[in-house]
């Protein structure tokens, strides 16, 4: 079989990706979605977006199948409206990092265990942060202070840490938190905020969109060679390293475009684009 009639599965990243920058979706985008359902192709958004948060932006007349949300930490099945996989942070381990990061004086939000991550903790530190602030504000509805007990919270989905446009410092921290800490994962993610700034996410290890992907893919019986992705940054790696056909688009950044084909920015349906080449 010809390799662009061989496509079984399409996955695709969110923001800076499928979605425009200011959120909507464009018409090439939402017609080949479609075309894809008519050909019976596997829709999949994998996002670093919550649940909740996906569908402020995807609503149930956005046709995909399956949502990779919160980097891999759940994968829930729109067709079925249920939740199909989850891996969350054992008890001991986030409170042994919440200990650890409170300790740094660190910025960071927390939040718990799927499928209730929409909620979370901040820990706000002594050095003020702009990027911090902003982030909170989009969360504050649902979101409460770290507890002076950290021994009440239990499981978790992850820590969203704030650091400054530094990469060697984060770097550093990075190796320091992955030679301390068992069962955990450092994911580096460019600001959505655009603001410069570098995010770090921790989840478990097993955590990332490449395998919520491949669980899918496991759950249906589709093959690996049968697989397209296209992302945008550092936290879509593991997605376009499990895909087949894998795509970066214009706006990612300049280190992982040798890495990957070549897509159009989100802002000329890079999406549409991609997959019109294989169906």
């Amino acid at each position: 079989m010809n390799a662009y009639q061989s496509v079984r599965l399409v996955a695709t990243d969110l923001d800076g990706t499928f979605l425009k920058s200011d959120k909507s979706v464009s018409a090439q985008n939402l017609e080949t979605l479609h075309m894809l359902g008519e050909k019976g192709i596997i829709r999949v958004i994998a996002t670093g977006r919550n649940l909740v948060k996906t569908r402020e932006v995807i609503s149930s007349e956005i046709p995909f199948d399956y949502i990779v949300f919160s980097s891999g930490a759940g994968v829930f099945d729109c067709n079925n409206e249920k939740l199909v996989y989850h891996q969350n942070m054992d008890g001991d381990v986030t409170r042994q990092l919440s200990e650890f990061l409170t300790g740094r004086d660190l910025n960071f939000h927390l939040f718990n265990a799927v499928p209730e991550n929409y909620r979370c903790w901040f820990h706000r530190g002594s050095a003020s942060c702009v990027e911090f602030e902003n982030y909170h504000r989009t969360h504050q509805l649902h979101s409460e202070p770290m507890p002076k007990d950290i021994r009440i919270i239990s499981e978790s989905c992850q820590f969203l840490v704030v650091f400054p446009n530094d990469l060697d410092h984060f770097l550093n921290f990075k190796l320091e938190i992955e030679n301390s800490f068992e069962g955990i994962k450092v994911v580096r993610t460019s600001s959505p905020m655009e603001t410069g700034y570098i995010w770090m996410e921790i989840f478990h290890k097993s955590v990332s969109k490449g395998n919520g992907v491949k669980f899918i893919c496991d759950s249906l019986g589709i093959n690996h060679e049968n697989t397209l992705g296209i992302g945008n940054d550092f936290n879509d790696l593991d997605l376009l390293d499990f895909t087949n056909y894998s795509y970066i688009v214009e706006n990612g950044p300049a280190e992982m475009k040798g890495r990957f084909l070549s897509a159009r920015s989100n802002e000329e349906s890079a999406f549409a684009q991609v997959v019109r080449k294989y169906i």
